[in-house]
């Protein structure tokens, strides 16, 4: 484990800024290939979506709160995760800006997304709930909830899987061959290559985000102790905003493309993976269970996720809605709450140090 504290400050910054780009390319580039996998495996778009891309712009958010929850940041790891929660709804108020003549969430025309974002309160319901009440520690550091968010997650995505099986449209899909757009010509790049090839690029990009999401969380720590932030501060506004490069690049891609459904719910179900990042850091967090070292910051990224997930299935409800400065209502509530939220954040987090 480096220590980069002693580092100059502008070196620290420089290195979080140069991970930070680096997963960026590494996270656009698995998307892509993760659809070319698809496309020469013949697996199915919608498992590949749905788990597959996911998963890979999930990635480096699992490296970087696994890594970080091992180090004895727990803080760190717990507000890497549901700050990333809110940034991540925000880049689909970012979004909403790239749609022409219409708002974002006036597309879908089936409920799975809802269903989503239905599921995702209920859950972080629940981690906050914990969060207040305590968490019941086994074998001294795996905690009941984490166990049970893990396996409420696996029954998350059976229940949308078979919800979605009896509509024709999918609710986290690939976009199909002919729709367009600069990042299906990336894509369709990828496609002359074997299998094999496909598979030994993906683990080569993976490793680039594993490396770069290590470098993250050390600079991180040393910005949080720098900086006086603390790591709660940190965690919930620069680290989230750093791993959620992909879901960034990706998103912007979908809307792009015109797969507008695509991208509400590649974000919704990146924040469903979201909560099951609680187990892995559990795992990884040898000093007791890691919810029971929430704070404050952790606490109001909780509420936070939960308010802008709302305002979204307001949004997904009320199809008609007008635009204000080029995007809709809901996403412009969305941006709002966001910018209040960091301030919030900042004043909850200086007066606990």
């Amino acid at each position: 484990m480096l220590d980069l504290s002693a580092l100059p400050l502008v070196l620290i910054v420089a290195i979080f800024v140069a991970a930070s780009g680096l997963i960026f390319v590494a996270g656009t580039r698995l998307c892509y290939l993760a659809d070319a996998i698809g496309d020469r495996s013949g697996i199915d778009r919608a498992f590949m979506g749905l788990i597959f891309l996911a998963g890979i712009t999930s990635l480096p958010e699992l490296v970087t709160t696994v890594y970080a929850a091992w180090m004895g940041s727990p803080l760190l790891a717990l507000n890497n995760i549901f700050g990333g929660i809110v940034m991540q709804t925000a880049i689909l108020a970012v979004a909403d800006g790239f749609v022409l003549h219409a708002v974002i969430t006036s597309f879908p025309r089936k409920p799975t997304p809802i269903l989503e974002g239905v599921l995702l309160i209920l859950l972080l319901s629940v981690v906050l709930a914990v969060t207040s009440v305590g968490e019941i520690a086994i074998f001294d550091y795996l905690g009941v909830a984490a166990a049970g968010l893990a396996g409420a997650y696996v029954l998350a995505i059976f229940l949308l899987r078979n919800f979605d099986l009896r509509h024709d449209w999918r609710p986290i899909s690939l976009p199909d061959p002919g729709d367009g757009g600069a990042a299906q010509g990336a894509a369709n790049s990828y496609r002359s290559s074997t299998i094999s090839a496909l598979i030994l690029s993906s683990v080569l990009a993976s490793l680039v985000v594993v490396v770069c999401g290590t470098a993250l969380v050390e600079a991180a720590d040393a910005l949080a102790v720098r900086t006086s932030l603390g790591q709660g501060f940190i965690g919930v506004t620069l680290l989230a905003a750093a791993t959620s490069m992909p879901e960034l690049s990706t998103t912007i891609a979908a809307v792009r493309m015109g797969a507008y459904t695509m991208a509400i719910s590649n974000i919704f179900g990146s924040n469903l993976i979201m909560v099951l990042m609680i187990l892995p850091a559990d795992l990884s967090f040898r000093d007791g269970a890691i919810l029971n070292f929430a704070d404050d910051t952790t606490r109001l990224a909780l509420v936070l996720g939960i308010l802008v997930t709302a305002i979204y299935l307001v949004g997904l409800l009320v199809k008609k809605k007008r635009r204000i400065l080029g995007i809709g209502m809901d996403s412009m509530l969305v941006l709002i709450l966001y910018a209040f939220s960091i301030y919030a954040l900042f004043v909850v987090s200086r007066d606990m140090l």
